[in-house]
């Protein structure tokens, strides 16, 4: 049975293949960035597809879609997965380098790192701020993630730290196993989706109380003045007197 149910109000659909005739809800476009081997392409295939996958080729920055349900209205969901070379450099400052690319096509964002690795934990602020750059005006959420929570043997970064940073830049933070919960993992995209999904509602509200009543025609005034105008004397004419 397809679309599976999601709590919170959340369900899965795939886009259908022709949609010639199909009107597409509005669109959803999120980024999840991060240093490699972080997980991020694992964490955004368990959420689409419930699965676990441990090992990737390669990231080359794959799009997924879905049709989602978010508080019961259909959208379109867009997830960009990003290379994990792709970092905030000096040298990466224009609008044209992928970094920013991505960063001005997304509306919402998943700075991802590994508990297990602390230089990924250092990643997330240059990143944060790039967004803030990119978007100097703009309130798109953000949510951090420590992954990997399951590899305590192994951990170099301690849940304070993440909970500490994520005060720091006014995000949500969520330390997850993507190998062990997947509810975790959907809260994360949950949460981005609905944020979204609030600054286009306002945004469209703003948009209607800007709109403008357009003026009536000249033209069309003066002829209804003339009409009212003709009413009025034929009102006044006197009767004309009975033949005969």
């Amino acid at each position: 049975v397809w679309p599976p149910t999601m709590s919170g109000h959340f369900l899965l659909a795939p886009i259908p293949e022709s949609s010639s005739d199909y009107l597409l809800p509005k669109d959803i476009k999120l980024a999840v960035l991060g240093a490699g081997r972080v997980g991020k392409s694992a964490m955004i295939v368990r959420f689409l597809t419930k699965r676990f996958i441990g090992d990737y080729e390669p990231n080359t920055g794959k799009l997924y879609s879905r049709l989602v349900y978010v508080e019961g209205d259909q959208v379109s969901l867009q997830i960009q997965d990003t290379p994990g070379g792709i970092q905030v450099q000096d040298s990466l400052t224009q609008a044209g380098d992928p970094l920013s690319k991505c960063v001005q096509w997304a509306e919402g964002f998943l700075l991802v790192y590994s508990i297990t690795d602390y230089d990924s934990y250092l990643a997330i602020r240059p990143l944060h701020q790039h967004i803030r750059k990119v978007h100097p005006d703009s309130r798109a959420p953000v949510v951090i993630v420590g992954n990997k929570g399951d590899l305590l043997h192994a951990r170099q970064v301690q849940t304070r730290e993440g909970v500490q940073l994520a005060n720091e830049l006014g995000s949500l933070f969520l330390e997850v196993s993507t190998s062990e919960n997947y509810e975790d993992v959907c809260d994360a995209f949950r949460h981005l989706c609905r944020e979204v999904s609030k600054l286009h509602n306002l945004g469209a509200e703003r948009r209607r109380a800007s709109v403008v009543p357009r003026p009536r025609s000249p033209n069309m005034q003066d002829l209804k003045r003339r009409f009212k105008q003709a009413l009025s004397s034929k009102a006044k004419a006197p009767p004309a007197p009975a033949l005969g």
